[in-house]
């Protein structure tokens, strides 16, 4: 393939799509983004107008011959659908996390997906970033020696969240699906895919109060049926084994802790759901007069800075190069299929095999 360029289409309007479509029409030359669509048309025109692209209906975008690619930013709940329409249309699609909300949908996609040799990418893309590139560097190179275990744990307030943001609500909106999934996507672009998982997933408060004041629904109770708290253990395939801790009933401030152990030192790595950030290392030593300190590790890639869009503009390279994209649909659906079956192992109470894997993304270079 000869072009230097994709024609991209945004699906999607809402204020996610801001810091992509700035991203993908500033920061990034393989991509050239000429329309945004959206459900109501006034949104897609109104969004248009301020990034000097067209605004137009999905139908219309994706009857656009000229578009190679689809770049959906709505609530994991439409994903399905919508992608099934972009690829039906001959189209590259990149979709914002989860690629959809049950495996067995993500499953059909990736067969038409091959079926028609068009390309399916989605978010999160946070680990094509710089710290998390640096990590994984500092792992491949032996600097942790051999690993030998790894700790997640966050929180985050959904008492206030789920009164901000309705979609929370939504199918797919749990601390999992929506949250858990930059730990996940992280963990395995560093260490590979999971064999299997056992987990304990809560939700002590199916029916809350919205306690925002400026929502006109302030005061009132809603239905949450979705998963607040989950504890569990992940087996990889490479048979390192840890812990994954999410709570959503704790406080705003998300407080994330991801340790990577290994039998040269140990790994604090930074927050999944941002690019940058600091990550520390603790060397091992047996000098008990001058016990190691944590110093911080010098990141050594590019995209420090929120780089939403990356994800479809290293898909658009690996098209035009005729390569596997990082951000590949493989890695978002066994992604997908750890977190069913930390659902399904709490219904059962033992642990439960994750069928599906996927290749470790090839580090950026």
């Amino acid at each position: 393939m000869d072009k230097k360029q994709l024609r991209a289409g945004v699906i999607g309007c809402g204020a996610i799509s801001d810091i992509y479509l700035k991203n993908m029409i500033n920061e990034f030359d393989n991509l050239e983004v000429v329309s945004c669509a959206a459900r109501h048309l006034e949104s897609a025109q109104k969004k248009a107008q301020q990034y000097g692209i067209k605004g137009c209906t999905v139908d219309e975008l994706l009857a656009d011959e000229t578009i190679d690619m689809a770049v959906i930013l709505t609530p994991a709940p439409t994903h399905y659908e919508l992608i099934k329409k972009a690829l039906e249309a001959g189209k590259h699609v990149y979709t914002e996390k989860t690629i959809t909300i049950t495996p067995e949908t993500a499953k059909e996609l990736l067969e038409l997906a091959d079926a028609k040799g068009l390309y399916l990418g989605s978010a999160p893309d946070t680990f094509l970033g710089a710290s998390w590139q640096t990590a994984r560097k500092l792992i491949d190179e032996g600097t942790l020696g051999e690993v030998t275990s790894f700790q997640i744990s966050a929180n985050r307030d959904l008492n206030l969240l789920t009164s901000m943001f309705g979609f929370l609500r939504m199918p797919g909106g749990g601390i999992c699906y929506d949250y858990g999934v930059y730990y996940l996507t992280a963990l395995v672009s560093l260490l590979g895919p999971a064999a299997r998982v056992s987990a304990i997933v809560k939700n002590p408060k199916p029916v809350r109060v919205n306690i925002m004041p400026q929502s006109p629904e302030y005061g009132k109770e809603f239905s949450y049926p979705n998963e607040s708290q989950v504890a569990a253990v992940l087996e990889l395939e490479n048979g390192v084994t840890g812990n994954f801790a999410l709570n959503g009933d704790s406080v705003i401030a998300d407080q994330a802790q991801f340790l990577i152990y290994g039998t040269k030192g140990i790994l604090k790595l930074t927050d999944p759901n941002q690019f940058g950030g600091k990550n520390m290392f603790l060397a091992n030593s047996f000098d008990f007069a001058n016990p190691p300190v944590w110093t911080e590790v010098e990141n050594t890639f590019a995209h420090e800075e929120n780089s939403r869009g990356i994800g479809p503009s290293e898909m658009a390279a690996a098209i035009l190069a005729g390569e596997k994209n990082r951000a590949s649909k493989e890695m978002a659906y066994h992604v997908l299929d750890i977190i069913d079956k930390m659902m399904v192992s709490s219904e059962s109470g033992r642990f439960e095999a994750v069928n599906s894997t996927c290749e470790k993304p090839k580090p950026m270079e």
